[in-house]
């Protein structure tokens, strides 16, 4: 008996893709594929070779996309802090060892870096202002010699402004040994090819329009701010400026923008375009007021030129950045795009707290923070801070009780990011850091080597598809032997 054949009309059933999505023979599956293969030539061509470079030099590679990690493990070096570190947080302080100490307690000095040398000036003993200078060697990375004497100020000074501009360093007012501010300005010009730091003379064009000390300084780009201080009679708001002129020498002083309310002993950091002043006292004592300072800025391109180009043209506050507790005579530093005040005081004395914040590019204090593990290891007023390196170190001061110390601490202002991070869909795994010129060599050559080891095995995926049936048998051949033939 015949079978009966299909009858007219019948349609054969099309092949499906995609779990039945897609037609098989259709331009959306050809599409999905083609893309497939895009990205699959860019992973093996492009970014394992990018990953094989910095395998190479990096500390540390990251390997897929990692948006949030659950495990994460950090080097020791950064010893109690979380991980990964907050950004801005410190490496808990270190007190430097005894031969490092000052040859004398100093506190309410001023402390600086030029080139490799580390000057502590002036200061006091904690009765009478002095007028010793003492100067270490940097040795290595962040780390300093014993001090040695240096050359003498012309008359002692404390709580004065020192700033290193235009190859000379600069004292401004202070105290004298009767305590009463000065309007004096001492100058010492280092030797820059000897390093040789010469001897200080008093700058009789750069005297200040009124006796000042405990200003706060800031170096712009066109010249020097000191901000605020105190006079005979008190804290004061006024704000001087002195300009570089052609031959890159300080200028005429010049009042700017006030502030907008008295503000001495406070911290001065110029961040992007923001300069912001911090802690300090006003009249009735220590305060947790943060000022910020804007600058004329240039006219848009087509507009007249703009005056006030350059200018404090004036100070904002807002009471949601404030520091979380009033503090005096602290430790401030900028670093890394954050502002940092650590210890100073308050109505009871000396404190221990680390705080910092990260302005925004947009001239915004989100927030202070604040870690215990980055908290000083005792409290310390008075102890001017200097970075070197990746380390801030603070000099001398006066701990609880009013003793001055000639110690200093020392804590690094870069954690480092873990070593190892895994994610949902990304991991962070060690480098080998190979430094300098070997180091990117070889670099290279591990990205060249891994691009043609997969540029071979892309050519032979297309071999394969493009004879089918030889690979088939191919694969079928190496089957039968199995393994052991």
């Amino acid at each position: 008996m015949a079978q009966q054949a299909l009858g007219a009309g019948t349609v054969l059933p099309r092949k499906r893709a995609l779990f039945g999505l897609l037609d098989a023979d259709g331009w959306a599956w050809a599409s999905v594929k083609a893309f497939a293969w895009l990205v699959f030539i860019i992973l093996i061509l492009g970014y394992l070779p990018d990953r094989a470079y910095y395998l190479t030099v990096g500390r540390t590679v990251d390997l897929g996309v990692l948006v949030w990690s659950p495990i994460n493990l950090c080097p020791p070096t950064n010893e109690s802090l979380p991980c990964p570190a907050p950004v801005g947080a410190v490496i808990p302080w270190e007190t430097s060892p005894e031969q490092l100490n000052l040859p004398q307690p100093r506190t309410d000095g001023s402390v600086l870096q030029v080139g490799t040398q580390i000057l502590y000036i002036g200061g006091s003993d904690g009765t009478t202002a002095q007028s010793s200078v003492y100067v270490a060697q940097t040795v290595g990375t962040g780390n300093f010699d014993k001090w040695a004497d240096g050359p003498a100020l012309p008359a002692p000074r404390a709580d004065a402004s020192v700033a290193y501009v235009a190859g000379s360093i600069y004292v401004f007012g202070g105290r004298d040994e009767t305590g009463a501010p000065t309007d004096t300005v001492f100058v010492l010009s280092p030797d820059s090819q000897t390093g040789q730091l010469g001897e200080w003379t008093t700058a009789k064009d750069l005297v200040l329009p009124e006796a000042r000390s405990e200003t706060a300084s800031a170096i712009t780009p066109d010249g020097l701010l000191l901000i605020g201080g105190r006079n005979a009679d008190g804290p004061v708001a006024t704000t001087l400026k002195t300009r570089l002129n052609a031959q890159g020498a300080l200028g005429a002083w010049s009042q700017e923008a006030p502030l907008l309310a008295p503000q001495s002993g406070a911290t001065a950091v110029l961040i992007g375009d923001y300069l912001w002043l911090y802690g300090g006292s006003d009249a009735s004592g220590p305060v947790n007021k943060v000022q910020r300072g804007a600058f004329g800025l240039a006219a848009a391109e087509g507009l007249p030129d703009n005056p006030d180009e350059g200018k404090l043209i004036r100070w904002d506050v807002n009471d949601q950045a404030n520091l979380p507790a009033p503090r005096a005579n602290g430790s401030g530093w900028g670093a890394n795009g954050a502002i940092y005040l650590a210890g100073g005081a308050d109505a009871t004395g000396p404190k221990t707290e680390l705080y910092w914040a990260v302005p925004t590019t947009t001239g915004d204090l989100p927030e202070w923070k604040h870690l215990p593990a980055s908290d000083l290891p005792e409290p310390r007023e008075g102890a001017p801070a200097v970075i070197s390196g990746p380390d801030a170190i603070l000099v001398g001061g006066t701990t609880a009780g009013g003793a001055v110390v000639p110690t200093s601490l020392r804590a690094n202002t870069a954690p480092q990011s873990p070593f190892f991070q895994l994610g949902l869909v990304g991991a962070t795994v060690p480098g080998l850091k190979i430094e300098g010129e070997i180091g990117q060599q070889l670099g290279y050559l591990n990205a060249a080597g891994v691009g043609t080891v997969n540029f071979i095995i892309l050519l032979l995926i297309g071999w394969a598809y493009a004879h089918k049936a030889q690979t088939r048998a191919i694969i079928a051949r190496v089957l039968r032997r199995g393994p052991g033939h």
